[in-house]
C-alpha cells in the first residue's frame, strides 16, 4: 500500500463519523452543563470584543484580547470558508448548511471551554511569551504530560501542512489563474510578507491581523451583502432548501446527482467543524497570550470568533451558492463559489472579490498558525527553538507555493484531526473547572 492510499485509509478513520460524533457530542454535553452559555453570554461576547476594539486588557499577557481573537480568526477563516462550504454543499446539497450551523453553535461552547482551560493553566516561557494550549491543561491539571507531549508534537507537524505549504499552494494557484503570476513569484512574495510579520512574534502577528481580518471581512461580507440584496427575493427559497435537504435529503438534475440526509448532515458538520476547529485546540494557543484577568473573559472571545467563522462567513458562501442557482451546477470547491459570485455580482466584481479573499484568508492562516506551530516545537524544545522554527517556517511556504501537495495536504488533514484526541482528553477531563470557572465569573456578574 502506497503512503497516500495509507493516508486516505487512516484519514477516513480520523475524519469519519465517530470522530464527527465525538466532536459534536463533547459541545452537546458541554452546552447542557454550561446552560448553553453561548447563547447566554452572546450578546457580552459581543459587546465584550466590539466593545474594546484596540484596548489593551487587564493581566498578564503579551496581545490585547482583541488582538488575540484577531489572531485565531486569521488562522480560522481560511480556504475552507470558500472552497470548504462550496464542497460541503456539492456533495451533501443545501441541507448540508443547516447542519453547518449547527456544529457552528455548538462549537461556540467547545471553544468557550477550551480557552477558558488554557488561560487558567498557561504560564511565560523563558522569553517571557504567555503560552497555554491543551498541552498545559494535560500536564498542569490532568496529571498527562505524555498526553500533552503527543499534543504538541502534532501541532507543528500539522502546521507545516494545513497552516503553510496547502495555504501558501492556494494562493499560487488562484493568482496564476487569475493573473497569470508564476508560482515562484508568489512564492518569494509570500516569504517576504510573511517574514516581515512573524519574525516580530506574537505582539507584531497581533497587530497585523488586528488590521488585516477586519479588512478580509469587510471585502468579502460586503460582497455577499450586495448579492444577498440583488437576490433577496430568492432568500425564502433558498432557506426553504436548506431545511428541506437537512431533514429529507436533495436531488437535483443538472451536474448533481443527489444527496441523503446522511450526506448533508456529514458534510455539513465536517466542514463546519473543519472550518471553526473548535475541539482541535489550535485557538486557545493563542488566546492564552491575550492580556486578561479571567479565563472566562477570554472564552468569550471564542463565542465570538466561532460566530464570525461559522454563522456569519461560512453562511454567506452558503447563501450567495444557493441564491444564485449555482449550487447544482456541477462545480465544486472554490470554483463553485467563484461561479456563483462572478453571477451574483455584475462584471469582474465577483470573481475579484473571490480571489482577494483567497489570497488574504490564506495569508492570515499562513502567519496565524505559524504561531501554533512555534508554540508546540517551544514546549517540547524550549523558547530558543522559537527563531529557527520560524525560519524553516519560511521555507516551507516557498516550498508549497511551487510544489503539488495531494500527499501534503493528505496528511496534514489526518493531523490536524488527530490533534482533537488529546485535546477532548483535556477539555472533558476538566469539565468540573470548567464549571467552577463559569459560576464564578456569572456570581461576580450579578453583584
Amino acid at each position: 500500500m502506497s503512503l497516500q492510499a495509507w493516508n486516505d485509509w487512516l484519514n477516513g478513520y480520523v475524519w469519519g463519523m465517530p470522530m464527527i460524533v465525538l466532536l459534536i457530542g463533547t459541545g452537546i454535553l458541554l452546552t447542557v452543563l454550561t446552560r448553553a452559555v453561548q447563547l447566554r453570554l452572546l450578546g457580552r461576547a459581543l459587546g465584550e470584543v466590539l466593545g474594546k476594539l484596540g484596548k489593551g486588557g487587564q493581566g498578564a499577557g503579551s496581545v490585547t484580547p482583541f488582538q488575540a481573537v484577531s489572531t485565531a480568526l486569521a488562522s480560522t477563516v481560511g480556504v475552507g470558508n470558500i472552497a470548504g462550504v462550496a464542497t460541503a454543499i456539492h456533495l451533501g446539497g443545501p441541507g448540508a448548511l443547516f447542519w453547518l450551523w449547527l456544529s457552528g453553535f455548538f462549537g461556540m461552547c467547545t471553544k468557550f471551554c477550551e480557552i477558558v482551560l488554557a488561560l487558567h493553566y498557561r504560564e511565560p516561557d523563558a522569553a517571557g511569551t504567555m503560552r497555554g494550549g491543551a498541552m498545559f491543561v494535560l500536564r498542569k491539571g490532568l496529571g498527562l504530560p505524555w498526553l500533552g507531549t503527543i499534543f504538541a508534537v502534532l501541532v507543528p507537524l500539522a502546521a507545516f501542512g494545513i497552516g503553510n505549504m496547502v495555504q501558501a499552494n492556494s494562493v499560487a494557484d488562484s493568482l496564476r489563474s487569475s493573473f497569470g503570476i508564476e508560482p515562484w513569484l508568489t512564492g518569494v512574495s509570500l516569504v517576504v510578507v510573511t517574514a516581515l510579520v512573524i519574525l516580530g512574534g506574537i505582539t507584531r502577528i497581533g497587530e497585523v491581523t488586528s488590521l488585516l481580518v477586519p479588512f478580509m471581512a469587510i471585502v468579502y461580507l460586503g460582497g455577499g451583502l450586495v448579492v444577498l440584496i440583488r437576490f433577496a427575493g430568492e432568500l425564502p427559497h433558498a432557506l426553504a432548501l436548506v431545511f428541506e435537504g437537512a431533514f429529507t435529503g436533495t436531488a437535483a438534475a443538472g451536474g448533481f446527482a443527489g444527496s441523503t440526509v446522511m450526506m448533508a448532515l456529514r458534510y455539513g458538520v465536517a466542514r463546519g467543524l473543519f472550518s471553526n476547529e473548535a475541539g482541535l485546540g489550535s485557538a486557545p494557543m493563542v488566546h492564552a497570550a491575550a492580556q486578561t484577568d479571567r479565563p472566562v473573559r477570554q472564552g468569550l472571545y471564542g463565542i465570538f470568533e466561532v460566530f464570525v467563522d461559522t454563522i456569519l462567513v461560512c453562511t454567506m458562501t452558503g447563501l450567495v451558492i444557493l441564491l444564485t442557482g449555482q449550487w447544482s451546477s456541477g462545480e465544486t470547491g472554490a470554483a463553485l463559489a467563484g461561479r456563483a459570485f462572478s453571477v451574483g455580482l455584475p462584471g469582474t466584481w465577483g470573481s475579484l472579490v473571490v480571489t482577494i479573499s483567497l489570497v488574504l484568508f490564506a495569508y492570515s492562516t499562513i502567519i496565524g498558525w505559524s504561531y501554533y506551530g512555534e508554540t508546540g516545537i517551544t514546549y517540547v524544545l524550549g523558547a530558543r527553538a522559537a527563531r529557527p522554527y520560524r525560519l524553516v517556517w519560511l521555507v516551507f511556504v516557498f516550498l508549497g507555493a511551487i510544489g503539488s501537495l495531494r500527499l501534503v495536504w493528505g496528511i496534514a488533514d489526518t493531523l490536524n484531526g488527530l490533534m482533537a484526541v488529546p485535546n477532548l482528553v483535556a477539555v472533558l477531563g476538566s469539565i468540573p473547572l470548567v464549571l467552577r470557572l463559569l459560576r464564578e465569573f456569572d456570581a461576580k456578574r450579578h453583584t
